[in-house]
């Protein structure tokens, strides 16, 4: 079976959700193919913090429960040594980010589609990208009962995460791929107990790193640093407890809420950008042109800004049908996914200690931590990168 769409999105996660959001709002006809089904993806249980402009995108999408269902959080607590400090995200900046996991943005654009009546099919497994250099790409699909289909397009959109086939279909001569594997990763799990703190709360100690984060009133997500090929069904709850018990300990009495874990998982640390994200008539958003590691909560704060401007940059290419017009969009993103890497990064080294950290960089890390809690200065720049520089802009990026 042959079909034809103006704009063919491979991927249904937020990313490609949220872009078929706005391409219907603009009624421009659009087909999404997701490999998983819907309730696989709602069953993917993962954290989010949204910065206030993602918030501000998704509400201006129509996608508003964020605003009700969401806890807003004015800052976040940085501690070592022991002690506590909190950064005054609101005060610094006059931003806050939300707490709203990741599956309920997943949700609420999942039922804004069907509700829609928008084309997004479960279970179309892509096969093959079709003449992704002119004026009609395409791509070879099977549905859940095994057969095949075809499709194309004027604008193919590769919104299909880290494997994404429209980004491993190019070749190295197409595309540079700069990364970064860390020495660490998370041991993450979710626990029914309540609030151990208000907002989430960033731990560097002798012992390693541990964050506390929130889900809901009952159940909540921590993590805390690991090896990277640590077996999460190695550890039982009593062990999980000792080592954060003694990661956030100190003389202030803190302690971490403790109750039954329902869920445990690895979570390993990549960074990767791909350049460029253009590639004929054929165009990478989200994590299929980018990964970052959690520390800085970037990665689904970045999709949705890729998307706003995407979208933004489509509006005028639907209108005139200048192809150079595309390459706009690389252009205006870039700026923000490096300033996000960076941050990133910088978070994670300033809180994890690699294998092998001597006394000297134990030390020194402290030295940093406690010289940017008893800066204004430094207080700022940590507040600016966590909510994200301002709005998503529909200019290039500025400083």
């Amino acid at each position: 079976m042959r079909e034809r769409t103006r704009v063919a999105v491979v991927g249904g996660g937020p990313a490609g959700l949220l872009l078929s959001r706005l391409l219907r709002r603009d009624g421009v006809d659009h087909v999404v193919l997701e490999t998983r089904t819907r309730e696989q993806i709602e069953a993917t249980h993962r954290a989010g913090i949204l910065e206030a402009g993602a918030v501000d995108a998704l509400v201006e999408a129509g996608i508003d429960r964020v605003l009700r269902d969401g806890d807003e959080h004015e800052g976040i607590t940085l501690r070592f040594d022991g002690e506590s400090h909190r950064i005054d995200l609101a005060g610094l900046t006059g931003r806050t980010v939300w707490l709203y996991p990741q599956t309920d943005v997943f949700t609420d654009l999942a039922e804004r589609a069907q509700a829609d009546g928008a084309d997004v099919r479960w279970q179309a497994t892509v096969t093959q990208v079709l003449d992704r250099d002119t004026a009609s790409p395409g791509v070879r699909w099977t549905d859940a009962e095994g057969h095949e289909h075809e499709l194309r397009a004027d604008l193919l959109v590769g919104a299909d995460g880290s494997r994404s086939v429209l980004r491993h279909t190019l070749s190295e001569q197409e595309r540079h791929t700069f990364s970064h594997e860390y020495p660490y990763a998370w041991y993450g799990f979710i626990v029914q107990a309540p609030r151990s703190a208000p907002e989430l709360v960033y731990t560097a100690s002798e012992h390693g790193f541990a964050l506390l984060s929130q889900r809901t009133p009952t159940h909540q997500r921590m993590y805390f640093q690991c090896d990277p090929d640590e077996d999460p069904a190695a550890w039982d709850d009593a062990r999980v407890w000792e080592t954060m018990r003694a990661r956030v300990a100190g003389p202030d009495g803190f302690a971490v809420a403790e109750g039954p874990i329902v869920e445990r998982s690895v979570l390993r640390f990549r960074s990767a950008v791909v350049e460029p994200v253009r590639h004929g008539r054929s165009l990478l958003v989200g994590d299929a042109a980018h990964t970052v590691p959690p520390t800085g909560a970037k990665g689904l704060n970045l999709a949705i800004a890729d998307v706003v401007v995407l979208h933004d940059v489509l509006t005028g290419w639907l209108r005139t049908g200048d192809d150079d017009a595309l390459d706009e969009y690389g252009r205006r993103v870039g700026e923000r996914v490096w300033r996000a890497q960076h941050f990133s990064a910088w978070m994670s080294r300033m809180l994890h200690s690699a294998a092998g950290e001597t006394p000297f960089e134990a030390r020194r890390r402290v030295a940093e931590l406690r010289t940017l809690c008893a800066s204004e200065a430094g207080r700022r720049y940590l507040a600016e990168g966590y909510t994200g520089w301002g709005p998503i802009t529909t200019r290039k990026e500025r400083p």
